[in-house]
């Protein structure tokens, strides 16, 4: 039996690919990153690719691990979805 996917959301997707560069950009890998942050490798994966909705406290934790501050994160997802999706319509 086949499972099924689950549709992605924008945002998240978003969300995750600013985050994971912003990791990438401190040479951390995705295991030592999530081990930093005690949160499951498979569970931070998830996040980065879009597949997870996190809560409000691991979004804090994933920013202070990244030394930035929540705005910071945000302003980069900003830029990245609305040029996105402002072409689309």
């Amino acid at each position: 039996m086949m499972k099924k996917r689950k549709e992605k959301h924008p945002e998240l997707v978003a969300l995750g690919k600013e985050i994971r560069r912003r990791r990438y950009d401190m040479a951390y890998s995705q295991a030592e990153f999530a081990h930093e942050l005690h949160l499951g490798r498979g569970y931070y994966g998830g996040i980065e690719r879009g597949e997870r909705s996190l809560s409000f406290l691991n979004l804090i934790r994933i920013t202070i691990g990244l030394n930035i501050n929540l705005a910071e994160l945000l302003s980069g997802i900003d830029e990245q979805f609305v040029k996105k999706h402002l072409k689309k319509r």
